[in-house]
């Protein structure tokens, strides 16, 4: 620590290119922060999937549906501990395109078994069951829309008219919240009694689009998954079941391997930074080449010169990236700037700890070359070249 001011006021030697190098290190940390929690928004299926929950959805096509008498024997099926079902109801309130939200009909008690991961209080969940007409709402759309336990809502649902020709009214009773210590946990959605549903519409009665089954034994998925599938085999309506991971595998690889495609642009941005970090620090040492030359005649040694300069070059990567970091941290924190696509946004702990290794490690490689390039020069080179 006794030479940082030395450093530092190597580094204020040339304020502009030292000021716009840390813009550029700063805004390419930034956007790390942000497509890492772009990533995590669009595997949060993957990464909450419980090993021990199997989907079950018709065999050709997920928007196919499956009578709801399935539920019963796939109940009844050895290895199976509960099932519920879901039906995509495609909510859109107030008419309007952009305020759709992931809305299902369902079965509380089932799901709550199946899903511990999410947490209603007892009163709210008493609440749900004895309204007919009651819907549980996730923390997150509750905060969007600003609702409260209490208002009535009005959806529209192009898939499913109701009988009356009208809205889906809707009482809300309670909400649903992460459990503790739980950040990667969409509470995007807004459910209801499926009942109430199926009463009231007017198409499709007696159907549901998928169903979620936990088994006793995770070690034994994958033979309960075909024992469910030999059970619908060659029935109007058949099967496939499969692990709740690669389910939603399935949906993330719709728009492509998101994890390639972070490390596709992150690669470049990280490359051109190293060039403009690395081009700093050689430009710097350079134009100091008479002053290392009297450091040296003043008994600095050859390694302390290579340490100074990559001191020099990790400050000058750190001061940009964590800060770059820490900006991320805090515009994610705040919530998703868009919840209706990405309802899960946040920077998981992980990869600020990979950033912060990708930040020293952007130092050492800017720096390495001009600080041996330092380390070698012989004192009478340097100062008979600038005297």
């Amino acid at each position: 620590m006794k030479y940082f001011a030395l450093v530092w006021s190597s580094l204020k030697r040339k304020k502009t290119r030292t000021i716009l190098t840390l813009l550029s290190i700063f805004v390419a940390f930034l956007l790390y922060g942000l497509l890492c929690a772009v990533k995590e928004a669009f595997t949060a299926g993957v990464t909450m999937a419980g090993a021990n929950r199997l989907i079950v959805r018709h065999k050709v096509s997920l928007i196919m549906s499956l009578p709801v008498s399935y539920q019963q024997r796939m109940q009844n099926i050895p290895g199976v501990d509960s099932v519920v079902h879901f039906t995509w109801f495609n909510g859109i309130y107030q008419n309007e395109p952009k305020n759709f939200f992931g809305s299902f009909p369902f079965e509380l008690e089932p799901f709550l078994k199946i899903y511990p991961e999410y947490t209603i209080p007892e009163d709210q969940k008493q609440a749900f069951l004895k309204t007919r007409n009651g819907a549980i709402v996730g923390r997150t759309l509750l905060n969007r829309f600003k609702w409260k336990i209490g208002d009535r809502i009005s959806l529209v649902s192009p898939i499913w008219p109701n009988k009356s020709g009208g809205a889906w009214d809707f009482d809300i009773v309670g909400i649903f919240d992460a459990a503790k210590n739980k950040k990667n946990i969409d509470t995007s959605g807004f459910y209801f009694r499926y009942d109430y549903f199926d009463e009231g519409r007017s198409i499709g009665t007696g159907m549901v689009t998928w169903y979620a089954v936990s088994v006793k034994d995770p070690d034994k998925a994958e033979s309960i998954a075909k024992a469910i599938d030999e059970e619908f085999a060659n029935s109007p309506y058949e099967t496939k079941a499969e692990p709740e991971g690669a389910f939603m595998q399935g949906f993330a690889q719709q728009i492509g391997d998101i994890g390639a495609i972070l490390v596709g642009i992150l690669s470049a941005v990280f490359f051109t930074i190293l060039l403009v970090a690395g081009n700093t620090m050689s430009q710097s040492v350079r134009e100091r080449i008479e002053e290392l030359g009297v450091l040296k005649a003043m008994g600095f040694t050859n390694e302390r010169v290579l340490a100074l300069v990559l001191a020099e070059s990790c400050l000058l990567t750190c001061v940009g990236g964590l800060i770059g970091l820490g900006a991320a941290w805090a515009f994610t924190s705040q919530g998703s700037p868009v919840p209706s696509m990405l309802p899960v946004f946040y920077l998981p702990v992980r990869y600020i700890g990979i950033g912060v290794g990708i930040v020293f490690a952007l130092g050492l490689v800017a720096g390495i070359v001009p600080a041996l390039q330092a380390m070698r020069l012989q004192i009478a080179v340097a100062l008979r070249k600038n005297g």
